[in-house]
């Protein structure tokens, strides 16, 4: 089995709340290294998480991990909450609103035409909380430090975006789109349309491709991954 993931093994897992992307790939790695007992095995990801998202991720083990650019230029399916009427420095739950505006004026026929001024070729400005670099550092490593922080917008494809659930001033939408889209700058940037305010409050990431989450492991079942149970969701 050891010769199996130094050749190359594609992992679909369910990233949990409040893990970083690194976090799962290190558990991972430590546990497939010391049951097969491997001293080195190279593990990576097709595509990293925030650390308050949860979904699909694609790990690649030994060999496959040559895969991972391939996985990584597929579109990825998203749903989102979103809070309107207010904001944060980090466009998500990881930093304290900083602002509240006005809402009186949002209806959910508002939101649903607004939503759809979003679907084809955009341009977005990432977040200054993300993992972006700017002379060599990362983006959030510059705003924890309260220094300001210029990114210069990327384009981006939205092939999908739809209102899900309206529950003022909260609503859920399902966005398909392609790779470097940063949700939380998109609900900054509908907050914005909305002539108010938006930040996300949870995110899941419901595809990858053809991996959809019920395809996907939970890390507290990893030991599934030595049982030759064809349950496993695992490829060559």
């Amino acid at each position: 089995m050891s010769t199996t993931y130094e050749n190359g093994k594609v992992l679909h897992f369910n990233k949990p709340l409040e893990w970083t992307s690194f976090n799962l790939v290190a558990k991972i790695r430590y546990t497939l290294s010391h049951r097969l007992n491997i001293k080195k095995l190279k593990v990576g990801h097709a595509g990293t998480l925030d650390p308050l998202a949860t979904g699909v991720m694609i790990i690649c083990t030994g060999k496959a991990t040559k895969r991972i650019s391939e996985f990584q230029d597929h579109t990825k399916e998203y749903v989102a909450c979103l809070e309107l009427g207010a904001s944060t420095p980090s466009f998500d739950l990881e930093t304290p609103i900083d602002c509240r505006y006005d809402t009186d004026h949002i209806s959910q026929e508002l939101v649903e035409k607004t939503l759809l001024k979003f679907i084809g070729t955009i341009e977005q400005i990432p977040p200054a909380y993300s993992a972006c670099k700017i002379n060599g550092e990362r983006a959030y490593s510059l705003a924890r430090k309260g220094i300001e922080v210029n990114l210069a917008p990327k384009i981006l494809v939205i092939d999908e975006i739809e209102l899900l659930a309206y529950n003022f001033p909260k609503i859920t939408i399902r966005v398909v789109c392609s790779k470097g889209t940063y949700i939380r700058s998109l609900a900054r940037d509908i907050g914005l349309a909305l002539n108010s305010g938006a930040y996300l409050s949870s995110l899941i990431r419901t595809r990858i491709g053809d991996v959809c989450l019920k395809d996907c492991m939970d890390i507290e079942n990893i030991e599934q991954l030595f049982d030759c149970s064809p349950e496993v969701q695992t490829s060559n």
